[in-house]
């Protein structure tokens, strides 16, 4: 074999390297380019952890329903059989299993993580907010086994929050392992909470925004993390569908259209009845907690056992309540249902969701509104339906209509609720109700009730972006703007006596003290550090001293059309609490003093200021 025929390999493959360490050299310096890397990698993770927590639940609804209680759930029409299930063979051990399964998972939880309690995505909007985006690594372990434990023995919750934790734990970890700053951590946990819940659900973009918008209970996004939900979205989804063969929608809904306006009416009254009940929902949810729970003098290990018992005392009589119900969703869409029912079971699952989380079950919140508010929509358009069959001819695009009016209601995410509902069932025929009554429930639903209590009302009010809008602020403000209007200052001639001038200290409150020619021109300035002496001194003569002797060598002014942002830089540089303020830059004519307290509460005014109406 000839030398060139080794060498040339060799040399090909060393090139190749070094283009490849050159190439990711410029990755780990691009901002961007690095996070959508990370990114991807979180969303990969994300896929197959939703694929491990569905089939963990899926095993653990197999042991608690399907063999100890002889109960098959219904499913939706996008995740298995739907059909009128038979009446539970071993009723009576819907008594027993949803209070084991809570006793495992609050032993499991309250021994371990105890902040892995209730649904996870508001443990995620804190961690976003208050914890740097930092999540312990045992969380999303912790989250998935308890979570299966609850919801496979029957408790009412949802896969939304265990699965958010597990792809927003992840990230947390990935960030924190590659000592990421704060601001990287926190946009990976989004990515990993958008990656997983847009997994689980089969709906990507909405998974991706809910991430984005569930942070603030006004209509606000967190937009520096878009593109990363965005690109982890895409690979958890892709990963979780072709893995699973689960492609499309989760509902199998009717081909349902919007073409008569009149409905617009009555999907305004729908909006009206979905944010009433949303009301009720959170009122009991976090009731229940609040007035029950947290004064029952037992272990914390102990209480999701008695939220089981008392679920499970409700599905005895009506096992409908059961699990996370979506299949009884698509029984009421395909109208097996009757209107009482549909009714008992809607506020049924408010008082069982209660039950099941708020006693410290570990679960998510999502499916439980998704089928209350399915639920509330099936029902509305049932009674509309029959007193106007030729106007409603299709009641289930009310239910599909209400999942999303009532999320965007409870959750503040009018915008995700819409476009994930849509992915969900398909129902891109209805955009124009789903806008209308999302809206109409979002507005109608008061702004302090929330499923997620760690959500602040905007941007401004996170500690994440803590410092981020003071310099936004001040410099729309100018001097004039901050500065005490009228108020009473001590000035002083350039031959005004010391003996005057000690009884004018004696009583100011000021700092500095302007030294004016004319009676308005700006001569110069004494700071009052630099006379403490005097007041000691006894044997100074009157007329020994006068103020311009006491003028400092230099001073800083700032201008009445100044910006504040300006003005605080001055204040920086010259380590000064107050400045003089001079009509224009350039000008000597004295118009006033500017403190830092004008300038902190000029910015306080602006930020808190009421909204104009």
């Amino acid at each position: 074999m000839r030398l060139a025929e080794i060498v040339s390999p060799l040399y090909r493959f060393g090139r190749q390297m070094k283009l490849a360490t050159k190439f990711w050299k410029q990755i780990k310096t691009h901002p961007m380019a690095r996070l959508v890397l990370l990114s991807a990698l979180v969303g990969v993770v994300a896929g197959f952890g939703a694929l491990a927590f569905n089939f963990i639940l899926d095993s653990s609804g197999e042991l608690f329903m399907k063999r100890a209680v002889g109960y098959a759930i219904p499913s939706p029409g996008g995740e298995g059989e739907t059909r009128m299930p038979e009446a539970p063979a071993r009723r009576w051990l819907l008594l027993v299993v949803p209070a084991v399964g809570g006793l495992l998972s609050g032993l499991l939880v309250f021994s371990i993580a105890p902040e892995a309690e209730g649904h996870g995505t508001d443990a995620m909007i804190d961690a976003f907010h208050r914890k740097r985006g930092v999540v312990r690594k045992r969380i999303p372990f912790v989250k998935t086994i308890a979570s299966a434990l609850t919801i496979g023995s029957g408790g009412s919750a949802g896969r939304e929050g265990p699965i958010a934790q597990v792809g927003s734990g992840f990230g947390s970890a990935l960030a924190t392992w590659l000592k990421s700053g704060d601001h990287e951590r926190r946009l990976l946990l989004l990515a990993g909470a958008g990656a997983g819940i847009g997994a689980v659900f089969r709906a990507p973009l909405g998974g991706a925004l809910f991430a984005v918008e569930v942070l603030y209970r006004e209509v606000e996004f967190e937009s520096a993390a878009l593109v990363p939900t965005f690109v982890a979205s895409i690979v958890s989804y892709s990963i979780y569908c072709a893995l699973s063969g689960k492609w499309g929608a989760i509902f199998r809904v009717p081909e349902v259209r919007f073409n008569q306006p009149v409905e617009l009416l009555l999907y305004l009254a729908l909006g009206v009845v979905c944010a009433l009940m949303g009301m009720l929902y959170v009122k009991v949810f976090y009731g229940v907690r609040d007035q029950v729970f947290r004064k029952i003098p037992l272990p914390r290990h102990i209480k999701p056992a008695l939220g089981g018992l008392g679920g499970g005392v409700i599905a005895y009589f009506l096992p409908q309540v059961l699990s996370m119900g979506y299949g009884w969703v698509q029984l009421a869409m395909d109208g097996q249902l009757a209107l009482g029912l549909i009714v008992t079971i809607a506020f049924m699952k408010i008082l069982a969701t209660g039950l099941t989380i708020s006693s410290g079950g570990s679960g998510g919140v999502f499916a439980p509104s998704m089928v209350i508010g399915g639920l509330t929509g099936a029902a509305v358009g049932t009674v509309f339906h029959r007193w106007m069959p030729g106007v409603v001819t299709q009641p289930a695009a009310f239910a599909l209509v209400g999942m999303a009016g009532f999320f965007a209601g409870v959750a503040k995410t009018p915008l995700s609720s819409l476009i994930m509902v849509s992915e969900m069932t398909t129902g891109y025929g209805l955009l124009a109700p789903l806008m209308l009554t999302t809206g109409a429930c979002y507005l109608l639903t008061p702004r302090k009730i929330s499923m997620y209590e760690h959500q602040v009302n905007r941007r401004t009010d996170s500690p994440a972006h803590e410092g981020e809008f003071v310099v936004d602020i001040l410099e729309r403000l100018q001097v004039r703007d901050a500065m005490a209007k009228d108020a009473k200052l001590t000035v002083f001639r350039q031959d005004t006596p010391l003996a005057e001038m000690l009884e004018g200290f004696a009583t100011s409150k000021q700092h500095i003290f302007p030294v004016l020619e004319d009676g308005e021109l700006l001569h110069g300035i004494i700071y009052f550090d630099d006379v403490r002496v005097f007041f000691t001194e006894r044997g100074v003569p009157s007329r020994a001293v006068v103020a311009q002797d006491l003028l400092a060598a230099s001073y800083t002014v700032v201008a009445l059309e100044e910006d504040l942002a300006s003005a605080l830089r001055k204040f920086r540089t010259s380590r000064l609490d107050e400045l003089p303020v001079v009509e224009t830059e350039g000008s000597r004519r004295f118009v006033g003093i500017l403190s830092r307290r004008d300038v902190i509460a000029a910015y306080h005014d602006r930020m808190y200021a009421p909204p104009v109406r």
